[in-house]
Order: C-alpha cells, then sequence, then structure tokens
C-alpha cells in the first residue's frame, strides 16, 4: 500500500486526492484487519487534520474529498447532502450493459447490525451509460464466448454499495465484486487478466465551493491496474486524465422532484 496519496487538487479549504483499491477512508469494526487508511495517510502527509466528507468503499479506488477545517467539512457536507454532488464512476461489468438508463431499485441499508428484511428501504437513483463493449472467445458457465461492458455511472443518491447492488440487480454485476458479483467471471480477470480487484472507480465529481463561490469540476486518472486492462480491450480513449475546472453555474440537486426522501 502506498505511504502517499497521489493529490490531485489542493488549497487552503479542501483537498482531493486518489484513493487506491483496498484503502479504508477510515477505520471501521467491520474491516478490523485494516492499518492502512486514507484519513490517517493523507493527515501525516499534510502534517495537520483532515475532515471526510464522503466515503468510498473499500475496494474502490478514485477520488476522494477532504476538508481542511470543522466548517468546510460542514459546508461540503450539506452540498452531499443536498444531492447538489455530482459524481462518476467507471465500472467493468459483465454482459451487455444497457446504452442508457436510470436504475431506480429501492435499497435497504446494510449496517450491519439489523438483518437487512428489517431495514427499511430507501429510494435511490443511479444513471448508467455503456461507453464500450468487448467480447472474448472464452468459455465461462454455457457459452463459448463471453462479454464485457464499460459503463459509465452517476449516482443521484448515496446509498451504501449502490452502484454495485444497482448494476447487479439490473444483470449486469461488476466485475471483482465478491459480495454483489459472478464468482466464475471474477476468478477469469484475476487468474488470466491480473486483475482480482473490484473494477470501480470514482474518476468525476462536481461540486460547489462555498468559499471561492463557483463550482469546481474535478477529473482522476485510473489506477495502473485498471489502465493496463482498458489498454488491454481497446479502451484506452475512455481513460480520464487529471483535470481541474471552474463554473461559474451552481450544480443542480439531482434528487428526482416530486418524490419524499
Amino acid at each position: 500500500m502506498t505511504s502517499e496519496l497521489p493529490i490531485l487538487y489542493q488549497d487552503e479549504r479542501m483537498v482531493a486526492v486518489h484513493k487506491p483499491s483496498g484503502m479504508l477512508v477510515h477505520r471501521s469494526a467491520i474491516a478490523a484487519d485494516a492499518q492502512v487508511f486514507a484519513l490517517q495517510t493523507l493527515r501525516n502527509q499534510l502534517g495537520r487534520h483532515v475532515y471526510p466528507v464522503h466515503r468510498l468503499d473499500r475496494p474502490t479506488s478514485g477520488l476522494l474529498l477532504f476538508a481542511l477545517d470543522p466548517e468546510m467539512a460542514k459546508a461540503l457536507g450539506e452540498e452531499f447532502t443536498a444531492h447538489r454532488v455530482h459524481k462518476r464512476y467507471l465500472a467493468v461489468v459483465r454482459g451487455v450493459g444497457p446504452e442508457q438508463d436510470v436504475l431506480d431499485y429501492g435499497l435497504r441499508e446494510e449496517d450491519g447490525k439489523r438483518p437487512k428484511s428489517e431495514m427499511p428501504e430507501l429510494a435511490a437513483w443511479t444513471a448508467v451509460r455503456r461507453l464500450d463493449s468487448v467480447e472474448l472467445p472464452v468459455r465461462i458457465d454455457r457459452y463459448p464466448q463471453v462479454r464485457y461492458s464499460l459503463m459509465e455511472a452517476q449516482p443521484w443518491t448515496g446509498r451504501r454499495h449502490q452502484i454495485r447492488r444497482h448494476l447487479s440487480r439490473r444483470g449486469y454485476p461488476i466485475i471483482g465484486d465478491a459480495k454483489h458479483g459472478k464468482g466464475a467471471h471474477n476468478r477469469f480477470f484475476r487468474d488470466h487478466l491480473e486483475s482480482p480487484r473490484l473494477l470501480l472507480a470514482a474518476v468525476g465529481m462536481t461540486i460547489w465551493h462555498p468559499e471561492q463561490a463557483r463550482t469546481l469540476q474535478l477529473d482522476a486518472p485510473l489506477a495502473d491496474d485498471m489502465h493496463t486492462l482498458f489498454a488491454r480491450f481497446g479502451w484506452q480513449g475512455h481513460a480520464p486524465a487529471t483535470r481541474v475546472d471552474w463554473h461559474a453555474t451552481r450544480p443542480a440537486s439531482l434528487w428526482p422532484t416530486g418524490h419524499d426522501r
């Protein structure tokens, strides 16, 4: 695990980093085996306190934002709560995913304290779009060929494992997802494509900067292992590069009108 996190953007109030797959954002009782955390790593790296304002799953890589003081953490948190933060992910899934769709399956929370069946079902929306696909002459299950797709996912809500659960329920599980995916395909990528991880990456975020009073748009590159896989599949044109842009207009809320929260 890296001793420092690549910094994608930094000012006096916030910092965005690239989190590697396998690293927790902060200590958690459900992962007592973990010894390296993004929060502590960045705190030591910058020599100051940092405040997480959102989360990425442990196996997900990519763009992770921290505030550098409590007031900014509160202000940014309010943007997330209001669903005004626009996030973009790339995922490699089994099958030929939908060209474009909005997945709106309700999701029950997974807090580990109560059976999921006892948890209330919460509204959840994820916009998805197929960017590319590939067919390989390999027999897995009962078919002589296998197909995989590169999907763009933009979650409008922030439920736990939302993208993973939505794509799996739609019939296109993300490769490397041990909980919601398909073992045979996960093993194929691990054993033959040198890709043992969850193939989900946070590659973009658009968020209102409270102090600058303008919108910050950030793009993050893929981790090296995903970049290698993209090159193998001929998907290099979809690999993002680091980018920082500013816009005057504040992002609109992604919460669909006419729905209760």
